[in-house]
């Protein structure tokens, strides 16, 4: 288990305290606008999301993981070669819709942090296609297992993941309701599933 800035021992203790704290921290992000001051498609600008989200339970927040990782049968890029990974991804491009959904899988190759990646890169994710295109994915309309098995794939054969995200674009970008499903179906793609925003936020 990964040590924390909260003194927890117990596994699941932490998994439901990082779900309620990140939660409440990504609807900050969103309602204060705090988001519109990061970048927008570097690896600076999710260093900066993940920050935020994950500054109050973990010390190495923002700052790019030194051992390798793995999930299932996918290894992650080596950490010996992620400086250099990450650098490519700031300069790949970004113009339209095909171009951002292959930063994200290369994104999502280096899985930069030790934990939170995905979480942080969905809204990273977001960001690049509210800027671009001006659409965003209603993730709250991406089936769990499509998304999982479609991301494994991409590294091989992308038109999976673009098809899948491609159907679930909106023009709500700056829909509350939209965002806030959007989170929990993000977090249940990772196995955490006991609060709902809306819950956490009108509390």
């Amino acid at each position: 288990m990964l040590e924390n800035k909260l003194g927890i021992t117990n596994a699941i203790e932490l998994a439901k305290e990082e779900e309620k704290i990140t939660k409440i921290k990504a609807m900050e992000l969103f309602q204060t606008k705090k988001i519109d001051t990061f970048e927008v498609g570097t690896f600076k600008g999710l260093a900066q999301i993940h920050k935020y989200l994950f500054e109050d339970i973990y010390a190495f927040v923002g700052k790019i993981r030194t051992e390798n990782i793995s999930k299932g049968n996918f290894r992650f890029a080596s950490a010996m070669y992620l400086e250099e990974a990450l650098e490519k991804i700031d300069n790949m491009p970004q113009s339209n819709f095909d171009e951002i959904i292959e930063k994200y899988i290369e994104m999502n190759i280096a899985h930069p942090f030790r934990e939170g990646n995905g979480r942080s890169t969905r809204i990273w994710l977001d960001r690049i296609l509210k800027k671009e295109i001006h659409q965003v994915v209603d993730w709250s309309k991406v089936d769990k297992e499509d998304y999982l098995l479609a991301m494994e794939r991409s590294p091989i054969k992308n038109t999976e993941i673009k098809l899948l995200l491609k159907s679930a674009l909106t023009d709500k970008v700056e829909d509350r309701e939209v965002y806030m499903k959007g989170i929990d179906a993000s977090y249940h793609y990772e196995g955490y599933s006991v609060y709902k925003t809306e819950d956490l936020v009108s509390e």
